[in-house]
């Protein structure tokens, strides 16, 4: 693997020493670069949800193995090989476990309520939810977990930690009380750019730190989930009220659900991944 590791950055420098020639040609190389570290940070997201799209394109309906099964089936080969293979790191496996348990009690209590369904049957499930939802939310906690260490994230100005906690709890239950009581999202959101909207993180794409506002980042990346939502529903994996005769899009409010979410998934990453805070962190090749 270091070999590996050796191999690529010499081709890198091999790649920059070769057409990087001026700032437009540097700001397109490190374009490229975030693209593909990008890529390689959604590496469990992406198959599970081409697994999604395959089984729902070409998974026969009279295999003796229901769909979903199968699903989770492949979900764990494809977390154990990352694991094997040393893709995923076992810090990184933690943050899944604990997104495992986090995603599947909302997940329990939202179906119950008739929130969304999912169609088909499964023999591995608990309640009527099948086990494969459990990754779904891995697939988050594993993209930040990555990202952090792929993108060898700093942060400036960055809030303590116990307001941070205080407000993904307040986050959490909410998802459960509002269906009860009264929905304190929008004072949520307030929230968040309060306790978050002077921070920046710095990320590097290739051997220069950029900064962005912490806000804009938990907008993008809530954004890009809610994308994947879609392709989710539309293979059926699970529908919303509304979408049992033919798929639509996912109504827009489940972005502003996605962009709290991404709160707890960033808190929950921060339990083991403490921050590493610099003013700015100096631009160098290590």
């Amino acid at each position: 693997m270091l070999d590996m590791r050796a191999y690529l950055s010499k081709q890198r420098e091999v790649l920059r020493s070769r057409y990087v020639k001026g700032p437009y040609s540097l700001a397109f190389f490190e374009f490229i670069s975030f693209g593909i570290k990008q890529a390689w940070a959604c590496i469990f997201g992406g198959l599970m949800l081409l697994l999604l799209l395959a089984t729902y394109l070409f998974y026969p309906e009279d295999a003796p193995l229901y769909r979903y099964d199968f699903i989770t089936i492949c979900a764990v080969i494809i977390q154990a090989l990352l694991i094997l293979t040393r893709l995923e790191s076992w810090e990184e496996a933690k943050v899944i476990l604990l997104f495992h348990l986090v995603g599947t009690i909302m997940e329990l209590f939202k179906t119950h309520i008739g929130s969304w369904v999912y169609p088909e049957p499964a023999l591995l499930r608990i309640g009527n939810v099948p086990l494969f939802t459990g990754f779904m939310y891995a697939c988050v906690g594993s993209y930040i977990a990555r990202i952090w260490r792929i993108f060898n994230i700093r942060f400036t100005r960055f809030p303590p930690l116990w307001p941070q906690l205080l407000l993904a709890l307040a986050i959490y239950i909410n998802f459960f009380s509002h269906h009860y009581f009264i929905d304190i999202r929008l004072g949520l959101f307030a929230a968040t750019i309060v306790l978050y909207g002077r921070a920046l993180f710095w990320f590097k794409p290739d051997d220069r730190y950029l900064p962005m506002p912490m806000i804009l980042g938990l907008i993008l990346v809530a954004l890009f989930i809610w994308f994947a939502e879609n392709l989710g529903t539309f293979a059926r994996a699970w529908t919303y009220p509304g979408q049992e005769h033919g798929w639509q899009m996912v109504s827009l409010a489940k972005f502003g659900s996605w962009y709290l979410l991404m709160i707890i998934s960033f808190v929950l990453v921060l339990l083991i991944h403490r921050p590493v805070k610099a003013y700015p962190p100096k631009n160098s090749s290590n």
